[in-house]
């Protein structure tokens, strides 16, 4: 089981940047999962942001964020990013990093993952 703590939500105006933060720990390596990041509005389900393969070389977006928002991760120090810019309003949401054993893609459905951080706090004023 993977511990996860996101980090770096806050809030910002409409067309700034947040760069979010999700720290692993437990006795596995990060290497070992391919990492996700989801949000969740209110009234709203969770849905899908972005993923990224365990080593890095596969990402794959969501397309209302395509284009503005960028996963990356650092395995050596166990923590996945999320590059948010050209914030829109409809960016506010609770924002949960999610970690799934590597099986060979890159998963994006909610029932995919196993593991949820506490989710933290974007929100984007006009």
């Amino acid at each position: 089981q993977v511990q996860l703590v996101e980090s770096g939500g806050g809030l910002v105006q409409a067309g700034g940047s947040l760069r979010l933060s999700c720290a692993a720990s437990g006795r596995t390596f990060l290497s070992m999962y391919a990492m996700g990041w989801f949000r969740q509005a209110p009234g709203k389900e969770r849905e899908f942001v972005a993923a990224i393969s365990w080593s890095g070389s596969n990402t794959v977006y969501a397309d209302s964020v395509k284009g503005r928002f960028t996963i990356s991760r650092d395995n050596a120090k166990n923590t996945v990013y999320l590059q948010m810019n050209s914030l829109k309003p409809e960016d506010t949401a609770v924002y949960y990093c999610a970690a799934d054993e590597w099986r060979g893609v890159v998963p994006r459905r909610v029932p995919d993952y196993d593991d949820w951080g506490q989710g933290t706090q974007v929100t984007v004023s006009t």
